[in-house]
């Protein structure tokens, strides 16, 4: 993806979580020159969490049609999880645009909620895991949605509606996208490492490459490593 590209992004998600009075945290703000100081100062957890905005085509170069926009707010580490004490938890806020796939995936640590927080209609297309971990597509699956347990067959379609949700654990393999328009979208989780808890069904990349063509209005949790070292 060019920077440009990115930077747009950018500025037109902003507005649309703002527009749903959801407010990013002050960092979310910095330029890069503003975040490298704070990082190195009193925020380290910044860069060690990876909080911070995360944009990604997936490797794929077609942002609009397979792609999502996310920012990550809080994020423990996987010491937490193994010390079963401390932040054990994360939240993420996206946007899943009209039509525009997240490829199917899954985690082998990650249990987390998906929520439709505004917007249209939030699709999910879910499958049930083998012994191998590899999807069964003729197993059923069965999800918790907002306390409901729903069972349904592999690959089936679930429609989220504003203000629902549904709960999925590792080797739920997932896909989805917004219908009808843009999707804001919420994730409540356990510790999210973006690096290694994403299996995805195809050999796809997490992370995009980025073409530096301007500079950047603000680092990706991406550029962290070349950027704030």
């Amino acid at each position: 993806m060019k920077r440009s590209e990115v930077n747009e992004i950018i500025r037109e998600s902003d507005k649309f979580i703002r527009s749903f009075g959801f407010i990013l945290p002050p960092f979310a703000y910095h330029d890069p020159a503003q975040l490298k100081a704070a990082v190195d100062s009193h925020s380290p957890s910044i860069r060690e969490n990876r909080l911070g905005w995360d944009i990604t085509d997936y490797g794929k170069g077609n942002f609009a049609d397979l792609g999502l926009f996310l920012f990550t707010t809080r994020n423990g580490q996987a010491e937490d999880l193994s010390r079963g004490r401390g932040m054990l938890y994360a939240e993420k806020i996206m946007i899943s645009r009209d039509r525009q796939i997240s490829p199917m995936h899954t985690h082998h640590i990650k249990s987390e909620d998906i929520i439709n927080r505004g917007g249209a209609t939030l699709v999910i297309e879910l499958f049930a895991s083998g012994p191998d971990g590899q999807i069964d597509p003729d197993a059923d699956v069965t999800v918790a949605t907002d306390g409901r347990l729903r069972t349904l067959k592999g690959g089936e379609h679930l429609a989220l509606a504003p203000g629902e949700s549904v709960t999925l654990h590792p080797g739920d393999w997932h896909a989805f996208w917004g219908e009808g328009g843009d999707v804001l979208i919420g994730e409540v989780s356990t510790v999210n490492d973006d690096l290694t808890d994403n299996i995805f069904r195809e050999p796809i990349g997490r992370f995009s490459d980025i073409e530096d063509d301007e500079a950047p209005v603000h680092l990706l949790v991406s550029d962290y490593d070349r950027w704030l070292a």
